[in-house]
Order: structure tokens, then sequence, then C-alpha cells
């Protein structure tokens, strides 16, 4: 797993978040006792060392001046505007203050991003931001002209995303002329690989994403402390994991939500292939003790390598669903509901279905492409015992309806195979790419001039 710094190529739209900025200032003495720690950062800290004055981060303004390039505290609060909007989180105090510093920290590297383009005589025109700026709008369901309106609305701008749209797309393109020409991957690695993989057919393997907070030892207990209320955030479902995970994850996967991809529990430090064990899908578990800091895990699934899963079966359905009235009370919706699931134990396979739907004012939908891993997991577990023509008991509520699903086919799922020798490859051309675009960024940061009003 990498730790360092954020995977920016090949980000989505919305992968906007880095890691907080802090600010100090000199003032008053004060005097930090010798915690008799073993210094191991290299930097010849003193034992019993002062510290001049205290930690202020109101003195660092969210406006700052990047090589020449003014970033202004309003690009900073329409960005957070935007984020705010696309998650449907509604933050205030110091979690408000907390995002405020992590997009200013965003909007300084896409600033580096589309500089260091212009050194490789990368120019995005007008009209590659106004097809990617159509597109984002159409993931949100509105056409250009509404997303514009619906970004004012928010105490956004269409400037904003404009402009993450330019930095996204210079620096994947300077990576492309400046980084991918360098990256290669041989045919023995390629086929060590492989064997690995067939050596491993059969074994666990887990989708995993995770949020990574470091941790030295005299501040672990208190990043024990933030880890245990970001899971309680989390619980709240107020946003999901990956809202986290870009905010707070200082690993590398931060950039893609905190996704591990597909990994088994010997590619894992013992402690979280430990937990990952232990998991459900749909579970997050932590904070778990990692070298260097702590560990927060979301189970996203499980499979076994290579080997056919019953939940990748494809399924052919009928849903028929009731809706109930505004102002239904639960007795009522109970009644409707036991009446509902009456009627399902009379269907005589899919044929019957419209007639019976039409006899209890049902609605009906067809659709042949789900995959029973899909579907939620309570429903997973009765569709994998379901046969054909037979129906789900009712699962809904009274404001949503209630609804049944009735199995008309199945195709079962074929033996998984070995991804081919290109995939492999590619996958592994991506990942470097990765890691030298964290370096080079790295590297930009380190070398900026930036003023902070």
């Amino acid at each position: 797993m990498r730790r360092n710094g954020a995977v920016r190529y090949g980000r989505l739209i919305g992968a906007v978040l880095a890691i907080a900025a802090a600010g100090a200032a000199i003032g008053q003495q004060a005097t930090v006792q010798d915690q008799s720690m073993p210094d191991n950062t290299g930097l010849d800290i003193p034992a019993n060392l002062q510290i001049f004055g205290k930690l202020d981060p109101n003195v660092r303004k969210a406006t700052a001046i990047v090589n020449d390039y003014v970033i202004t505290g309003t690009d900073v609060d329409q960005r957070v505007a935007l984020i705010m909007a696309a998650n449907n989180i509604n933050l205030q105090g110091e979690e408000y203050d907390r995002l405020r510093l992590q997009v200013l920290r965003q909007l300084i590297d896409e600033v580096l991003e589309i500089q260091q383009a212009k050194t490789a005589d990368v120019k995005i025109e007008p009209a590659e931001i106004d097809q990617n700026f159509a597109r984002v709008a159409k993931n949100f369901g509105k056409t250009p002209t509404e997303f514009a309106a619906f970004l004012r609305e928010h105490g956004s701008s269409e400037r904003s995303i404009r402009r993450q749209i330019e930095a996204e797309a210079a620096w994947s393109r300077y990576l492309r002329r400046r980084v991918e020409p360098f990256v290669n991957v041989g045919d023995v690695e390629v086929k060590s690989i492989l064997a690995r993989l067939e050596a491993a057919k059969g074994t666990e393997e887990f989708h995993l994403n995770e949020i990574y907070l470091s941790a030295t030892p005299d501040r672990s207990d208190q990043v024990y402390a933030n880890a245990r209320q970001l899971i309680d955030e989390i619980h709240k479902g107020k946003a999901p994991f990956g809202y986290f995970a870009r905010n707070f994850s200082e690993a590398s996967t931060r950039g893609v939500n905190g996704d591990l991809g597909w990994v088994r529990a010997s590619q894992l430090p013992d402690a979280l292939a430990q937990a990952a064990n232990q998991m459900q899908i749909g579970q997050v578990a932590g904070p778990v003790a990692v070298p260097g800091g702590f560990s927060v895990l979301y189970l996203v699934d499980k499979r076994q390598v290579l080997t056919a899963d019953p939940r990748d079966a494809r399924l052919s359905l009928k849903q028929m669903t009731i809706k109930f009235p505004a102002g239904t009370t639960q007795a009522q919706a109970s009644a409707r509901t036991a009446e509902f699931a009456n009627v399902t134990h009379t269907l005589q396979g899919c044929g019957s279905v419209e007639k019976v739907a039409a006899q209890i004012g049902a609605e009906v939908v067809d659709n042949d492409t789900i995959r029973i891993r899909d579907l939620p997991a309570a429903l997973q577990q009765i569709m994998l015992q379901l046969q054909v023509g037979q129906a789900t008991p009712p699962f809904g509520s009274p404001t949503d309806g209630v609804r049944t699903l009735v199995l008309c086919g199945r195709d079962e799922a074929a033996s998984a195979q070995l991804p081919g020798a290109e995939q492999i490859q590619s996958q592994l051309e991506q990942q470097r790419v990765n890691l030298r675009a964290q370096q080079a960024l790295r590297d930009l940061r380190r070398d900026a001039v930036v003023e902070y009003r």
C-alpha cells in the first residue's frame, strides 16, 4: 500500500481534497519538558526544546499567492460550496474551517499542476473544458446551463469547477508526455505476477477502502481519538466513506476515495489482514494499529481468487411495487403489506406477474441484467436460495412503498479466468505513473514560492 502523496492521475472529477495546512506564529515563549523520546527524524531536534509562541491556525488565512498566481478567499469558498453540494453535506464550525484549509491546499496543487504543464507546452483549449463541464453536468442529471445555475444556487460557480477541470486535464496530459514514456514493465515481471495469481487460486481476497492516519509515538493517543471520531461520523451516514478518505486519509489512495482495490490477506500488514478476515461486507473496522499510525477499513466486497462466485450470477427479474398514499398510517401500511404478501404467494411464475399486479394496483418493472452482488446484502442471501418463478418476501417502507422481486431466470457465473498479460502490464504501468506523479507534485510543492495572506 502506498502511503505518500495523492493519486492524481486519472482521478474522478470531485476527488478534490488534500491534507489540511496549518500555520504557527512567533510570540511569547513556552518550554516543553524532555519527553525522553528518541529522535528518529534525522532532523537533530534538541531534547529540551523551546516553543516560541503558540500554534494559531488563524494566522494562515484562506488566501495565497502561488508563484505570482493569486488564490482568493472567494475561490476557496466557492470550491467548499461545490464539495458540500456534491456530497450533500452541511459542515459547520471546526469541520467547516478544516475543509476550507484542505481546499486551499488543493487549489495550490492545481495552480502548481497547471504551471508545470505549461513548461511542457500543454494547453487545454476552452472547447475541451466545455466538453468535460457538460460531462460533469450530466453526472448531476443536468444540462450545462442547469448545472451552472445549480452551482450559483449553492454558493459555488462555473468558474471554480472549470478551473478544476483544467488542472486535471493539464496534469494528466503532462504526465502522458513527460512520465509515461519512461515507465516500462518487463515480460518477466508480468509472468511472475500471473504465476502468483495461479498459485493463489481459491484464496479469499477483499475489496477494501482505507483511511490511514500517521502517528508518532507522542501523538498516538490523539490520532487514535481522531480515528474514533471519524468512525462515529461514518456511522452517522452523513457522507459516504470515500468522502472521509478524501478529506482525512494520508495514504496515496485518498485521491481514489481510499480504494485499495482487491487484495489478499497475505498482501496486507498482519493487523489489517486479521481485521479483514473478521469483517462482513459493508462493515467499518478500526482504528487498527499499523506501522506508523492507524487505519480505518471499509469492506466493500470479498471473493475467492479465480473462483466462480454465485453472487456474480445475472438475474432476470420482475419487480412488483405498491405505493402508499400520503398520510398512510403505520397500521394501514402494515395491513396493506400483509395483503400484498398473501398475493405474492399466489404467483405462478413470471407469466402471472402482470395479471396479479393489475388486480392489486401494483407497478411492474423488468430488469434482465442484475447481478446478485449488486443487490443489498439482505436480498443477496434470499436471491441465492430463490428458485425461478418464486418471489422474495415484501420489503420497503411506508414512505417508499413495498416491493417484491420475482425471479424469472438466472445465468450462472462463469469460472473466473486469469487476467491477460496486457491487462497486468497496464495496471503495473499505471501504478508506476501514479507513483512518479506523486513524487513530481511533492517536488513542485517544495520548490514553490507561496505567500499566505
